[in-house]
């Protein structure tokens, strides 16, 4: 087992450990939808230290030609802006103390439509960003957040996300680093439910 494949078998102990992957369940993902697994990045927000562990596992497997260039790090609300100015300031503890000091940008969202205020449009441009998310899903709304940065004159270095389900359907233009890979097991229609066949009840939480 490599350096790397170890960091990632650690992290997800720790998803599950903190029920972040709950992957023996019977939950309504309220979109006409059951499934087995849900990922729940609200129990990351619970414990900063364990946030900032990932984001340490994080950095440890994206290449350090990734994120020595990086000048900002911005995320979308709530779990990514979170996970994002955890990475900015472990970038600054891992460079010398003349380097000149990370940046962070949360992306603020109206509705589920992603946005820079414009003092953050004004850090980023010119700058060269790394984009954070905790949980990538349909790869939507960190492909948004890329062109947001874009249209402010920004340059984006490349994605990285705690956990990525494998099921992206928009591309960011740019390459993506997750810690964990998790790929989506089958969802039902609620008419259709094995487990509502069962008599599994919903699970709660």
């Amino acid at each position: 087992m490599t350096k790397v494949d170890d960091i990632r078998a650690r992290a997800l102990n720790e998803l599950r450990r903190f029920e972040v992957l709950m992957s023996e369940g019977h939950f309504d993902y309220g979109n006409g939808y059951h499934g087995p697994a849900y990922l729940n990045p609200h129990q990351l927000l619970r414990y900063p230290s364990t946030i900032w562990r990932l984001a340490q596992d994080l950095l440890d497997i994206v290449p350090e030609d990734v994120t020595a260039p990086a000048d900002v790090v911005a995320g979308p609300a709530t779990g990514g802006a979170l996970l994002a100015h955890t990475i900015a300031g472990l970038l600054d503890s891992r460079r010398s103390l003349s380097h000149p000091p990370s940046c962070f940008a949360p992306f603020e969202k109206n509705g589920k439509t992603p946005y820079l205020r414009p003092f953050y449009q004004r850090l980023v441009k010119d700058r060269r960003v790394l984009i954070a998310d905790d949980v990538r899903n349909t790869g939507q709304m960190v492909a948004k957040c890329a062109d947001l940065v874009r249209e402010a004159g920004g340059t984006i270095l490349a994605v990285v996300c705690i956990c990525d389900r494998l099921e992206a359907i928009a591309d960011p233009g740019v390459p993506v680093y997750p810690l964990i890979q998790y790929p989506a097991p089958p969802n039902y229609p609620a008419a259709d439910c094995p487990l509502c066949k069962a008599g599994t009840p919903i699970t709660r939480f």
